[in-house]
């Protein structure tokens, strides 16, 4: 399941939106989450995930690799779900198991469902379709009228530009920590949600270890340039 985030990684490509400018894609990427945050519209929502859809279509990336990055979230996708569709106060529609399912509950399970998808999917796909070099030009540039005041682009646009790389490469590590704390009989899949949480405590300290050694290794490559 981590293997499966895909912000921060970059699939390459010579499609339309590959080629479009990267300020272009971080503006639509930032219009599109805004619009997903203000709207309650279901049609709205709907449009912007087919909107989102379309544009990874244009992408040339495949849709099972755009959208897998849903798959880490999908446990808190059904939460949510289930808890607006159980818990919710409106009109009662129908009943399970002594619990009333609310048309309002459902619609809302619907919207936040679609808003979850859209802000993964757009946000994903800026980073999958733009080399870190283009991305860390995109942001300098759309940043650029703050250096007026002193403000330090490039030092920002870079540090921002860092950060999402490193998503991908932590989430190796993860990987790797995992298969080599199972290796000595560390088990992660049995038990209840609590359980499974817990286990995950020894990968922490390896991986916050592994994460320092890796800045520190980039902030001197960085130095020596």
């Amino acid at each position: 399941m981590i293997g499966d985030i895909t912000l921060g990684q970059y699939y390459p490509g010579n499609s339309v939106v590959h080629k479009a400018d990267p300020r272009v894609k971080i503006i639509m990427s930032l219009l599109l989450m805004v619009i997903v945050f203000l709207t309650d519209n279901l049609l709205s929502l709907s449009l912007a995930l087919v909107f989102s859809i379309l544009a990874v279509y244009a992408s040339k990336v495949p849709l099972s690799y755009a959208f897998k990055g849903l798959k880490p979230v999908m446990i808190i996708i059904l939460f949510t779900v289930v808890l607006n569709v159980f818990f919710s106060d409106g009109t009662p529609w129908f009943t399970i198991w002594k619990l009333t399912v609310t048309y309002e509950g459902v619609m809302r399970a619907i919207r936040t469902a679609l808003r979850i998808t859209v802000l993964i999917t757009g946000s994903s796909l800026v980073t999958l379709t733009t080399t870190p070099l283009l991305l860390t030009d995109g942001i300098e540039k759309l940043l650029n009228p703050l250096k007026k005041i002193k403000v330090p682009v490039h030092e920002i646009a870079m540090m921002m530009s860092i950060a999402l790389r490193f998503i991908p490469v932590l989430m190796e590590e993860t990987q790797k920590i995992i298969k080599a704390q199972t290796a000595r009989g560390a088990d992660f899949d049995t038990g209840n949600i609590f359980q499974k949480a817990k286990s995950f405590i020894p990968v922490l300290v390896p991986l916050f270890i592994s994460a320092f050694r890796r800045a520190d290794d980039l902030a001197t490559a960085m130095e020596s340039r």
